[in-house]
């Protein structure tokens, strides 16, 4: 680890380049430059994450963390190449003072040339990422609505700010469920009439679900709350008799369908480090995302 106190942007960039000089390595594996802006108390989690997913997506972490108050105006930084991190860069820079108003500033040095740039808000996203002057650096912007205080304004909002390119971790949370639903549709069931979604209250995934099953069923969706963990359910009623996707511990479901055997998938709910690595695996706009996004209720 290298920390580097009242510095910039320049500095940092050119003492990660001379970190690589001396390991012998380059920049050139590199495949995108991850710039995270977050709080103190959600940069932990979310660096970590991201060191996580280097380890399948080589890249350059920039966790940008503002502090502003009365404090000098000053760049902090703490550095690591390599290592212990994985194959990528890691950078955690404090901007204080004045300079907390600046971190796209600070981050235009630092953006590798030639690759892709992703960035991430762990917590408190901006109303239109694409128009935030880190996100309009990015191919792809990355929020999570589950750590919004109101998740039906939280949602209302990335409906309203929504650009080609936006993504949000709740949706990327359904991927498991949504290949499970698909496959077991696999074969027509015939008729489906109604559909009924389970989770936890206050559960942003489980909204986006429902928004997905009754767009591509077309059919009505009830959501009802369970104690979790959570999505604990999927029913469609059908002319044949339900579909029921069922996950009571969090880690397997029990796929019941008519005339058919249950069957156990695995249904396993993933960290924060797998999350990030699946996003991290498209940089094309992910058009379903904006085609359910554009459902979410007005207020």
């Amino acid at each position: 680890m290298i920390r580097l106190e009242d510095t910039s942007g320049g500095a940092v960039a050119a003492a990660i380049a001379a970190e690589r000089h001396r390991m012998g390595s380059s920049a050139t594996g590199m495949v995108l430059t991850l710039l995270i802006l977050s709080d103190e108390e959600s940069q932990a989690d979310a660096t970590a994450a991201a060191v996580s997913a280097a380890r399948q997506h080589p890249m350059r972490i920039v966790t940008l963390i503002p502090r502003p108050g009365r404090h000098d105006t000053r760049l902090d930084a703490d550095i690591s190449v390599g290592g212990d991190d994985g194959p990528g860069e890691v950078a955690v820079l404090r901007l204080r003072g004045l300079l907390a108003e600046h971190a796209n500033s600070v981050a235009v040095p630092l953006l590798l040339s030639d690759t892709p740039v992703v960035a991430y808000w762990p917590h408190s996203s901006p109303d239109v990422p694409a128009d935030d002057p880190i996100g309009r650096h990015a191919q792809r912007r990355i929020t999570d609505c589950a750590s919004a205080d109101d998740i039906d304004r939280e949602l209302q909002a990335r409906k309203a700010g929504y650009r080609p390119g936006d993504t949000d971790l709740a949706w990327t949370r359904l991927t498991p469920w949504r290949s499970v639903l698909a496959s077991a549709l696999d074969q027509p069931p015939g008729q489906i009439f109604r559909a009924y979604v389970s989770a936890e209250e206050n559960n942003p995934s489980a909204i986006l679900l429902s928004l997905w099953l009754g767009h591509n069923l077309r059919v009505p969706v009830e959501m009802a709350t369970s104690a979790g963990p959570g999505i604990t359910e999927v029913r469609l009623e059908t002319d044949g008799g339900d579909i029921t996707v069922s996950r009571a511990d969090g880690i397997n479901a029990v796929l019941s369908r008519p005339d058919t055997p249950d069957s156990r998938v695995a249904l396993t709910r993933r960290d924060l480090a797998e999350l990030m690595s699946e996003e991290l695996r498209r940089l094309d706009p992910d058009e379903v995302y904006g085609e359910v996004i554009a459902l979410v209720a007005s207020p």
